[in-house]
């Protein structure tokens, strides 16, 4: 049987990996820039993440050079196999590095939906949120070891046979809670600017709740992409390859881009989460006014409409 689809969809697949490993080194510079920029005040959290987003480099390097080795492997050094590419797939899928490779994946995919669900808590500020989250996260630690300690057996593949049905069920884990996650951060932001329109200016929505804010704060792109990769290695399709070189390094960029916004200032943080929490109670309690009151110290031109409105009304 020729698997000539799937050797395209690897080889692209690995063309896309150079691409966007690129984006991950450019992301990772500019992390390093914020830790060691002098003007910016330094925050306790700043060494955790540093140490994070080098850990998540690693495990992206490690993944990216094993593809690109395999990759030269089959289709180059051993041009001649017998039986050909296919037949050099089939007997070295479980060599060492690529048992390696995966490891490093599914590294980085338990540390990609941890961040999340850190950011989930830090957002709804309620560790009942997190109760179905954390069983999915859990379910999808014990998938993941079964599925690389039976791809890494000799002659096994990681997409075909038993390794492929403990694959599909580590990721529905995965896939299920990054969905889930997705929805739950970014329900919570929209509901809480939706609230605090009025109050915050047009700015600040922007800053906490435009597209760009909420597509990276629920690493939507990282979601998108393994619904793909999910449906794909679940028919068994060769096509399977590209998206889990995409879904991978999506693993990789989102925390990333999130790490970034934490340095920047721009992301949810407990005490924004917090005010925001406060004013929302307030405000349910009391009108909308007194939402407008609170705002007052970091909005002078809403604080000056409501005294008008006030002095106008005696």
């Amino acid at each position: 049987m020729s698997l000539a689809l799937f050797q395209n969809c690897f080889y692209i697949g690995n063309n896309f990996n150079a691409i966007l490993y690129g984006v991950v080194l450019v992301l990772y510079y500019f992390t390093i820039s914020a830790v060691l920029d002098e003007k910016r005040k330094k925050s306790k959290t700043d060494k955790f993440f540093l140490a994070y987003s080098t850990v998540l480099l690693c495990c992206n390097t490690i993944f990216v050079a094993t593809e690109a080795v395999f990759g030269e492997e089959m289709w180059v050094v051993n041009a001649d196999y017998p039986g050909g590419m296919d037949a050099y797939l089939g007997d070295f899928a479980s060599v060492w590095y690529q048992t390696l490779g995966t490891a490093a994946t599914l590294f980085q995919n338990y540390l990609s939906d941890a961040l999340l669900l850190y950011r989930c808590y830090v957002i709804w500020r309620d560790f009942r949120v997190l109760i179905v989250p954390s069983m999915l996260y859990i379910g999808s630690i014990v998938a993941g070891i079964a599925n690389l300690a039976e791809s890494a057996r000799p002659g096994a593949f990681y997409f075909s046979g038993l390794a492929q049905q403990f694959g599909t069920a580590y990721t529905s884990c995965i896939v299920a809670l990054n969905i889930l996650l997705s929805l739950l951060i970014c329900g919570r932001i929209l509901f809480s600017m939706r609230r605090l329109g009025v109050t915050l200016g047009d700015d600040m929505m922007q800053q906490y709740a435009g597209a760009a804010a909420i597509v990276v704060e629920s690493a939507a792109l990282y979601t998108v992409f393994g619904i793909a990769y999910l449906i794909s290695f679940a028919i068994e399709s060769d096509t399977s390859i590209l998206f889990l070189s995409l879904h991978v390094m999506f693993c990789c960029i989102s925390p990333l881009l999130i790490v970034l916004r934490v340095m920047s200032g721009r992301a949810w943080s407990k005490e924004r989460a917090s005010e925001f929490t406060s004013v929302i109670v307030f405000s349910g309690e009391t009108g909308a006014s007194a939402s407008t009151q609170i705002g007052m110290g970091s909005h002078p031109k809403h604080s000056d409409l409501s005294l008008r409105k006030s002095d106008s009304s005696v």
